[in-house]
């Protein structure tokens, strides 16, 4: 009977990590009119309500899951560093 139980943590494991996740950082943000938006062009700088040592916030399909650091990797290549797990909204332990 346990060798059947492992199994079927296994597959389900399986099956878990093939889902999709969309993850999404958001670096700031900034209020602008239409008219100043139509008015951006290429090369155009948008400042961001943030400095660049505050932290980032990290989103799991549209959930914040996290914060962190943005980092440059190898390659000259955008990085998140996580600092910071946030406690989700959702009890996973509700009756």
């Amino acid at each position: 009977m346990a060798m059947d139980d492992d199994d079927d943590e296994q597959k389900s494991r399986e099956a878990i990590y093939n889902v999709d996740v969309d993850i999404s950082v958001v670096l700031g943000q900034s209020t602008l009119r239409v008219n100043q938006l139509l008015k951006l062009g290429r090369g155009a700088v948008v400042e961001l309500e943030q400095r660049t040592s505050d932290p980032v916030e990290i989103f799991a399909n549209d959930v914040l899951i996290a914060k962190g650091e943005v980092v440059i990797t190898a390659g000259d290549k955008i990085g998140v560093t996580l600092t910071e797990l946030v406690k989700s909204i959702y009890n996973t332990n509700a009756a």
